[in-house]
């Protein structure tokens, strides 16, 4: 490993029965990261966390309480893995730039050294639980948008609003987009799109993601951030709020961290800004942790000229 390295952090959705298991198979490294995982998070989810991962059932590791930091673990697992099989064991590894969506984005801080493992573990476990609960008290959902731009996507949104929450939650990719609000807001989104020609998909989702109806969530984050150390990161790390890197004011780095990650629940992802800003200033080999290849996919769209390795396996 000569080159600097990018590193991308997948996001809910990406979780699958078996993720990371062959890691942790093939590396004691990545094993590791599950064994404290089960330590810490005990019988919290019903399962310890590996079981869930490895064995499932699907229909809990759906759950955004498990799939939340079952994602986490499994992407921090595989990065000690490449670590140990790069002969980067002590994780000095030259790090250009770290980024993730969403959820992710947490990952992405603990790669870059702003927060510990247990940390991080316990705040996306907290995020999951608070995310469920807001979801719960609240008839949400999502629908995507394919082949509309963003000035289409806001037009949906005021057609199709009335006197309900429907905004614009994630830019994925040039001609993805993703709005978030009440079911039937969602539902008549849908609508609104395929009059315009737009091709509408209502997502399969347990409630409105990054819309002002997560605010019980942010609450209950806003607290629990309170009280996480959080270190400058060795990297610049992509915040999705902004599309921007994580900056301190002044010598302090914890306050503007955590008051961008509260937002990120209430407000739109920027992952196509994001990978245009590391494009265009970060110089490095791009790296997908696992579980999946999403983030691969999505860059295809937004840069064709960068080229995404995954590590859904070890021996990709």
């Amino acid at each position: 490993m000569s080159s600097p390295v990018i590193v991308l952090c997948p996001g809910q959705g990406a979780q699958a029965v078996g993720m990371a298991k062959a890691w942790a198979g093939a590396s004691p490294e990545a094993r590791r990261v599950f064994d404290e995982a089960d330590r810490i998070l005990g019988s919290r989810l019903g399962a310890p966390l590996s079981q869930l991962c490895f064995d499932g059932p699907a229909e809990r590791l759906n759950q955004t309480d498990v799939s939340q930091p079952a994602i986490y673990t499994a992407s921090v697992a595989a990065w000690r893995g490449m670590l140990a099989k790069w002969s980067f064991g002590n994780g000095e590894i030259p790090l250009a730039a770290a980024a993730g969506l969403s959820l992710g984005e947490y990952t992405a801080l603990h790669v870059a050294g702003a927060i510990t493992f247990e940390d991080g573990l316990e705040l996306v476990t907290l995020r999951g639980r608070a995310m469920q609960d807001a979801s719960e008290a609240q008839q949400g959902g999502m629908v995507a948008l394919v082949g509309a731009d963003e000035a289409q996507a806001v037009q949906v949104c005021e057609q199709a609003r009335g006197a309900e929450v429907l905004v614009c939650a994630n830019f994925n990719a040039p001609g993805q987009i993703v709005l978030s609000g009440h079911k039937t807001a969602c539902e008549r989104a849908a609508k609104v799109a395929a009059e315009m020609g737009l091709r509408p998909t209502l997502l399969t989702v347990a409630g409105a993601f990054h819309s002002p109806l997560m605010q019980p969530a942010a609450d209950r984050l806003r607290a629990a951030l309170e009280k996480t150390p959080i270190r400058e990161p060795r990297c610049p790390v992509v915040a999705n709020v902004t599309a921007l890197p994580h900056t301190p004011a002044g010598s302090d780095w914890s306050g503007p961290v955590r008051k961008l990650l509260v937002e990120q629940l209430l407000s739109p992802v920027r992952w196509s800004e994001s990978c245009r800003w590391l494009a265009g200033n970060a110089k490095g080999d791009y790296h997908e942790l696992a579980p999946g290849r999403t983030l691969a996919g999505l860059m295809r769209r937004i840069d064709k000229a960068i080229k995404v390795a995954t590590h859904e396996e070890p021996e990709a």
